[in-house]
């Protein structure tokens, strides 16, 4: 089976997932447009787009542990994934800043006062390099600090869980789930590099 999806992987090229991967983005807008997203759409277009973001982080960031406990190579769609990523955690940003808050004075105190919003802040801010950096001469150019740049992906993928979780009223299983998918996959990482240096 493992095979069969790789086979499949070498066959399909990345590109088409940016395609695919802007068509729900469009969706939404044109629901918030048409009212097809309740009474609030402001709040749920800004949260959908959110949570999308969310899910393909942990996509990418699942590519790896995949590959190195299961087999499955998925890393040529890890770039497109991340871009993707930084693609809705931006307009989910450029949502809350002009069509939610729209007053330059109270988005810069929403982000000094409201935790949750400072830790999202902080995360998106750690993606930006990541995103500027997703290229082949960025690659060529950093050489190893490369890898070491991209490491931010995990504290990023932290500080966007604990976010949700923060923003979330009263107890929410949903947001505790993407952290605990998180740090399961986080953890994943660590044991294969512990399990990789006693070898």
């Amino acid at each position: 089976m493992v095979d069969f999806a790789n086979q499949w992987a070498r066959r399909i090229p990345a590109w088409p997932l940016y395609i695919i991967g802007v068509l729900p983005a469009i969706w939404l807008f044109y629901l918030g447009l048409t009212g097809g997203l309740g009474v609030e759409p402001i709040k749920e277009l800004e949260h959908q787009l959110g949570l999308i973001g969310l899910q393909l982080l942990i996509a990418g960031l699942a590519i790896t542990p995949l590959r190195r406990w299961f087999g499955l190579n998925l890393i040529k769609y890890r770039r497109a994934i991340g871009l993707l990523t930084f693609f809705y955690i931006l307009l989910h940003l450029l949502v809350w800043l002009v069509l939610d808050v729209q007053i330059l004075a109270q988005i810069w105190a929403d982000i000094i006062k409201r935790p949750y919003i400072t830790i999202g802040m902080v995360g998106f801010v750690l993606m930006i390099p990541l995103a500027v950096t997703s290229n082949n001469y960025s690659i060529r150019k950093l050489g190893p600090a490369w890898r070491t740049l991209h490491k931010l992906t995990y504290a990023a993928a932290i500080l966007g869980a604990v976010h949700f979780v923060m923003l979330s009223k009263g107890f929410q299983l949903e947001p505790l789930l993407y952290l605990g998918a998180i740090l399961v996959l986080l953890a994943a990482r660590i044991r294969w590099n512990r399990k990789r240096v006693a070898a």
